[in-house]
């Protein structure tokens, strides 16, 4: 993602909890686009069925030391550009004037351990969360889609949400993988831009569902190792054909 920032007056404040807030009377083109990005891509979580009532969470980079991120309680299908809230990377708010998601911290352990990741989203994705509920990760190579995008989704350990323990919890995958199951909770995806992050987890979810339906059929024949290189060397022609020219959110 292009990384860029309009020159803007900034005003500081320190709020009760003694942290320095930013507040800005300018909106940079990037955040204005990026808030604009946000909202769109929760409504869309929401009609899918990813994010029933208040839950999933998303957030993009604005730079390297500040995410902007969704609200706290908050139907992603009622999102409005201006409900989004900046924080720094350790989770201090910078402004907006709604509390910041309860699951910031697990954003956080992505960024800072993955440079290269500019956008992240949580949700909770029925058929993929069964998986998470079974403790059954999706790591059978069953199909090419899902070798092309993310790979193999693997699964971290229980976790209470909205706890550092979530944060430990993804240490094990964070640096190897781009999909994450949390046992008993949803689906983490990550990505260059939020759409390529939320275009994971359809990706995840509807390996879930192949997965659901093979095993009901009697069981899905894994590819070979000949099959997967492969499809190795054909996801690196189509990473780079496809940055050649991406489709905007």
């Amino acid at each position: 993602m292009t990384q860029y920032l309009a020159e803007e007056p900034i005003q500081v404040h320190v709020t009760s909890t003694g942290h320095a807030a930013v507040a800005s009377s300018v909106v940079s083109p990037l955040e204005a686009d990026l808030r604009k990005q946000l909202a769109r891509i929760g409504k869309a979580m929401h009609r899918v069925g990813y994010t029933p009532a208040t839950a999933g969470n998303l957030s993009v980079r604005l730079d390297s030391q500040r995410i902007l991120a969704t609200p706290t309680g908050c139907s992603k299908s009622l999102l409005q550009p201006s409900d989004m809230v900046i924080v720094d990377l350790d989770g201090h708010k910078l402004s907006g004037h709604r509390k910041v998601t309860s699951e910031i911290g697990m954003h956080l352990a992505v960024y800072r351990a993955r440079p290269d990741v500019q956008a992240i989203v949580h949700a909770h994705p029925p058929v993929a969360t069964a998986f998470a509920a079974c403790r059954k990760p999706l790591d059978q190579p069953i199909c090419s889609e899902i070798m092309m995008t993310t790979g193999l989704v693997p699964l971290a350990e229980y976790a209470t949400t909205g706890t550092e323990e979530v944060s430990e919890s993804l240490q094990p995958f964070v640096l190897t993988h781009d999909a994450i199951l949390l046992a008993n909770h949803g689906l983490l995806t990550y990505g260059d831009t939020l759409m390529d992050a939320f275009m994971k987890t359809e990706t995840v979810e509807h390996f879930a569902q192949v997965c659901l339906a093979a095993h009901q059929l009697g069981g899905a024949v894994p590819l070979e190792d000949a099959d997967l290189e492969k499809l190795r060397r054909a996801k690196s022609r189509y990473k780079r054909n496809a940055s050649d020219d991406p489709c905007s959110a």
